[in-house]
């Protein structure tokens, strides 16, 4: 309980310490500011808050595998925010991934595969913990089948939300808002699984720190006076994904990570900000909140 409470009191204090420090530098506002869709100045110092308080709330909950996959994720969507080569218009996977069989690298496809690559280094570590975990409380552990399944599951669901929640960070609140979904997912799983009662705790205070980040940085973002950006969109859904992992049981992650996949599989064809506007109810739940 204490660790739960602390987790989220951490989470809280870091967003804001980061927020207050960007407010009193005049030189750190200028290089955070950006325009948005409506063409609005806001400033990307709520990404970058978010994805402080992710950090500190896996290293106070003891998950320190999850701060790496969070801290890698941020930088390198703060690659993209600080150093994005706006002189060709390469958009989606698609065109990343054109450009690169080109021979040349864009922050897009550098983010992309080294996102990837730590979300497989993550998922190895996963599928060794479960292992673990599987041996306390008496269970065999997964079949190399099964286990072939949990790892792709993994990574896709760390990789994959990385970059599902950066195509959502269109408007302001989006993106928190979708991160309700996989947070619920895996507070039911986590109040379902049978765990060892230390991972159970570990958990716990996982899912408050990120609740505390999430309403934390919701009123600055859902006012268009923030927004996530790479840096913390990236990071958010790293966060996301890593936490959904490591929580929901097998068939969850394999219908999740499916779902994850095919929504960035249409992003390639579809706009998502067309399609809410398009769907009364998705646009009234968009809508919600904002200033």
């Amino acid at each position: 309980m204490l660790r739960t409470v602390l987790a989220a009191l951490v989470a809280e204090r870091t967003d804001r310490a980061i927020r207050e420090t960007v407010a009193d530098s005049p030189g750190l506002s200028r290089a955070l500011e950006r325009t948005n869709h409506a063409g609005r100045s806001v400033t990307l110092a709520g990404g970058v808050a978010t994805s402080g308080a992710l950090i500190a709330t896996n290293l106070v909950s003891g998950a320190p595998e999850g701060a790496g996959v969070v801290a890698a994720a941020g930088a390198l969507g703060a690659l993209d925010d600080f150093r994005e080569d706006t002189s060709h218009r390469d958009k989606g996977l698609r065109g990343h991934f054109a450009a690169l069989r080109a021979g040349r690298l864009t922050t897009g496809a550098a983010k992309a595969i080294g996102i990837s690559t730590a979300a497989l280094v993550t998922a190895v570590r996963l599928g060794a913990g479960r292992r673990a975990d599987a041996k306390h409380v008496g269970r065999e552990p997964a079949g190399l089948l099964a286990g072939a399944l949990d790892f792709g599951a993994d990574a896709a669901l760390i990789a994959g939300g990385a970059n599902l929640t950066n195509l959502l960070d269109l408007r302001p609140g989006r993106a928190l808002k979708a991160a309700l979904l996989p947070l619920a997912l895996a507070t039911v799983s986590t109040a379902t699984r049978s765990v060892p009662r230390s991972t159970k705790h570990r958990s716990h205070a996982l899912l408050a720190g990120t609740a505390a980040a999430v309403i934390q940085g919701a009123p600055d973002d859902l006012a268009g006076r923030s927004m996530l950006g790479d840096t913390g969109a990236n990071a958010l859904g790293a966060h996301l994904g890593w936490l959904l992992a490591r929580s929901a049981p097998r068939c969850v992650r394999l219908f999740s990570a499916g779902g994850v996949v095919a929504l960035i599989l249409a992003s390639e064809r579809v706009s998502f900000s067309a399609a809410i506007e398009n769907t009364p109810w998705l646009q009234r739940l968009d809508l919600w909140g904002r200033a």
